[in-house]
C-alpha cells in the first residue's frame, strides 16, 4: 500500500507538471505511453497463444498520435486506415492466421484512439493565458488571502496558465483517478458485494457506488467550482465518467484474464503495468471528449 501511495503521489506531480506544460513534452510523453501499452498489450496476447502485428502496430500508432497532435483529422483516420490494410495484407502474403490480425487492428483502436483522444482534449488551445499569470509575490498572497477569506476557489486559476484545453485535460484526468481511487478505498472498506468475480474479484458494488459519489464530487468541485463550468454538466459528467471508467477497468480485466495474469507489467510499482494504470482512461478520455464536444465544454 505503501509503495502504491508512493507511486500514486510521484505520478501525479509529473502529470500535473506535463498538463501544465503543455507542447512537445505532453505529446512525446503520451505517444511514449502509447507505445509503452501497444508493447504490454502484443505482450499479454502473446501469452494468450496470440501474435500480434507488433512493429507495424507501433509505427501505426506513432503516426496516428502525431497526426493527432498537429490536429490533421484527414491524415490520422488515414494513418489507421493505411496501418490496418498493412496487417491484413502480412496476413494474406506470410499465411497468418485472421486472429492474430485482428487482434492486433483492435488494439489500434483499444490503445490507439483514447490517447489520440487525449492529445486532441489537450490541444484544443495550446496557448497561455496571460491575464491568469502571477507574476509578483503580491498576487500571489492576494490569491491565498482570498481563498482563505471567500474561499472563492475560482481563484486558483490565477495560479496557473490555464487554457481551455488545460482545464478540460485536468478533469478528465481528475475524474478518472477519483473514479479509480475511491472505488479501490470504499470497495477495500466496505466492499461485500462482487459485481464480477470471473473477471475482477475485488470489484464490488459498494465500490462502483463509491465511484460514482467521488466522481461527481470530483466533476463539481473542480469543474463548477475551480473552472466555472455548469453545475448541471458537471454533475452529469460524473456520473459518466465513473460508469464508463469501470467499464474500461472491467474490459483490461477481462484481456488479463484471458492470458491468466494479475498485471500487464511492472513498469509502475504497486500499479503494475501502464495497461493497468490506463485502463480506465481508454473508455473515459473518448467519452470525456465526445461529451465535452457535444455539450460545448470545447468552445
Amino acid at each position: 500500500m505503501f509503495l502504491r501511495i508512493i507511486t500514486g503521489i510521484i505520478g501525479i506531480a509529473i502529470s500535473a507538471f506535463l498538463i501544465q506544460t503543455g507542447g512537445t513534452p505532453f505529446a512525446g510523453f503520451a505517444i511514449l505511453l502509447a507505445l509503452i501499452a501497444w508493447h504490454e498489450y502484443c505482450s499479454v496476447f502473446q501469452r494468450a497463444g496470440v501474435s500480434t502485428a507488433y512493429v507495424f502496430g507501433a509505427i501505426t500508432l506513432i503516426l496516428m498520435l502525431c497526426c493527432a497532435w498537429l490536429g490533421n483529422f484527414e491524415e490520422l483516420l488515414g494513418a489507421m486506415t493505411l496501418g490496418t490494410i498493412a496487417m491484413f495484407t502480412l496476413m494474406v502474403i506470410f499465411g497468418l492466421r485472421p486472429t492474430d490480425i485482428c487482434v492486433s487492428a483492435a488494439g489500434l483502436i483499444y490503445i490507439g484512439m483514447p490517447f489520440t483522444h487525449i492529445i486532441l482534449l489537450r490541444f484544443l488551445t495550446d496557448e497561455g493565458i496571460p491575464s491568469e499569470n502571477v507574476d509578483t509575490v503580491q498576487n500571489l498572497s492576494d490569491v491565498i488571502a482570498s481563498l482563505v477569506t471567500n474561499f472563492d476557489l475560482s481563484q486558483l486559476q490565477a495560479l496557473f496558465n490555464l487554457d481551455t484545453g488545460c482545464k478540460l485535460i485536468w478533469i478528465l484526468f481528475l475524474c478518472t483517478w477519483a473514479s479509480d481511487t475511491f472505488a479501490y478505498f470504499i470497495g477495500s472498506a466496505i466492499g461485500s458485494h462482487k459485481v464480477a468475480p470471473s473477471i475482477s474479484p475485488n470489484k464490488t458494488v459498494e465500490g462502483i457506488f463509491g465511484s460514482l459519489i467521488g466522481t461527481i464530487f470530483t466533476a463539481i468541485l473542480f469543474g463548477h467550482l475551480l473552472f466555472a463550468f455548469e453545475l448541471s454538466q458537471m454533475a452529469i459528467l460524473g456520473l459518466i465518467m465513473a460508469i464508463a471508467a469501470t467499464l474500461g477497468d472491467l474490459a483490461e480485466s477481462t484481456i488479463k484474464r484471458s492470458a491468466g495474469i494479475k498485471d500487464s507489467g511492472f513498469l509502475i510499482p504497486g500499479h503494475g503495468g501502464v495497461l493497468d494504470r490506463f485502463d480506465s482512461m481508454f473508455f473515459t478520455a473518448p467519452v470525456f471528449y465526445y461529451f465535452a464536444v457535444l455539450t460545448g465544454l470545447t468552445s
